[in-house]
């Protein structure tokens, strides 16, 4: 996965645009590609369609960076890890350029976007929600390519080793977090929390209150020999011993009803641990969860062959239903570009049949260089597309556009949906395989 970047660019998207482009930094030029524009002539593509924008701000476009850790990818696999981050991002509505450097140690990419989109000229809006989107985008594609993480400076408070283990849930700071959080659901009061932590092998101090009572009560896991904090700095303001006996006690004022513990879809406790071998009151315990899990599970699947019949549908499902988001959202990218040189094409067609008939052409060219210049390129890309330029019907275009963009958004929820169920289903036939012994076992749809 890689470390990405992204600013505003409000000037100059001529000379940004040509820095991105440089030969050096791409290999000749070998490592350029661009969609609904020319790198040539980007910054011309770019003003046309913020012409047509009614939002009144400063960015022209936006810059994306996207860089890999050292020497562990390919010139060629970056680049197409690029090509594919813009075409997630954008979804196809808005202008790119995008170039992958070679010259320094790290491979990156560079990404230039208009600011707005080709089909409602609407603004492209970047705040922490739309970054947290392209970082989770990059970090997907990054994963199918099988490539590494880069973290720049580690997440505030972490160093990268920790950061790293945290995100395979080995960090001591979030298995204590989990620990806690497991033992107030299933606490009534504080004293029976303290119990649960003691049984599933945490040393417990501090835990007390009053004036002589230690300001911070402390965890430490079991095999472990150093005790963590359960302060703001430390574990985070849900963790200090005040506020744990707070959420204990707030679960008891609740006035509406709990609702019964669900188990179908919880996963079973794996009792090998050594915390489980000196416990056998944690043993009991984790006998008792495990059986409620697949009883419910068995409950629900009616046999495990009827289970397995189930698993195999929705897979298929939603198998189909991916498929057929991706051939969509490949129209859709080729019909929002047909568009956008369709409207540059007959929005500056007078403007060539002008120059073509000026007394003046050199003095007609130099006025009104931009739309003779939007007017060629768009006409020759609707050539080489095969599209007829006589009855260019962009009404039509946008209804198709908008109709697959229907299609595309139904059969996406559809899909993860699926998704979301093959997930539960196959935990319970994994319960019920561990119950009834059966090993070796494929999990259909997998």
């Amino acid at each position: 996965m890689a470390y990405t970047k992204i600013h505003a660019v409000t000037a100059t998207v001529d000379k940004a645009v040509a820095y991105i482009c440089n030969p050096d930094k791409t290999d000749e030029s070998i490592y350029i590609s661009s969609y609904a524009c020319a790198p040539e002539t980007a910054a011309i593509d770019f003003k046309y369609t913020l012409d047509h924008c009614r939002e009144n701000s400063p960015n022209k476009a936006y810059h994306l960076i996207q860089a890999f850790a050292p020497s562990e990818v390919s010139f060629d696999e970056a680049h197409q890890v690029g090509k594919e981050l813009a075409d997630k991002v954008l979804e196809g509505k808005f202008s790119y350029v995008v170039t992958t450097h070679i010259d320094k140690g790290h491979v990156h990419n560079h990404i230039i976007f208009c600011a707005a989109d080709n089909t409602e000229h609407n603004k492209y809006h970047d705040c922490k929600q739309s970054y947290y989107r392209i970082r989770k985008l990059s970090d997907e594609l990054c994963s199918e390519h099988n490539l590494s993480v880069i973290i720049p400076g580690g997440e505030r408070g972490k160093k990268y080793n920790e950061w790293q283990s945290d995100k395979n849930s080995t960090a001591w700071k979030t298995q204590i977090r989990k620990g806690i959080n497991a033992a107030i659901k299933a606490s009534s009061t504080y004293e029976e929390f303290l119990l649960l932590m003691r049984a599933e092998g945490y040393e417990i101090k501090g835990e007390t209150f009053g004036e002589d009572a230690p300001k911070f009560i402390s965890f430490c896991p079991f095999g472990k020999d150093r005790f963590v904090h359960g302060s703001i700095k430390s574990l985070g303001k849900e963790y200090t011993k005040e506020r744990i006996k707070e959420r204990i006690e707030l679960k008891r004022e609740r006035k509406a009803v709990i609702p019964k513990r669900d188990y179908a879809d919880k996963r079973l406790i794996d009792t090998s641990d050594e915390k489980f071998q000196n416990s056998p009151g944690l043993q009991r315990w984790a006998a008792m969860e495990n059986l409620k899990i697949a009883a419910q599970a068995y409950n629900e699947a009616g046999s495990i062959k009827e289970l397995e019949q189930k698993i195999a549908t929705t897979a298929a499902t939603g198998k189909e239903a991916k498929q057929t988001v991706r051939r969509l959202e490949n129209r859709i990218k080729d019909l929002a570009e047909i568009i956008k040189y369709a409207e540059q094409y007959k929005a500056n067609k007078a403007y060539h049949t002008a120059y073509k008939k000026s007394k003046n052409p050199d003095a007609y060219f130099r006025k009104h260089e931009s739309q003779i210049i939007l007017y060629g390129g768009a006409r020759r890309m609707l050539e080489q597309g095969g599209i007829p330029l006589k009855g260019l019907n962009i009404d039509k275009m946008k209804a198709e556009y908008q109709e697959l963009t229907a299609q595309k958004k139904e059969l996406t929820a559809t899909y993860k949906n699926c998704e979301k169920e093959l997930k539960s289903l196959n935990r319970k036939l994994e319960n019920l395989n561990q119950c009834l012994g059966r090993t070796g076992t494929a999990r259909p749809g997998q």
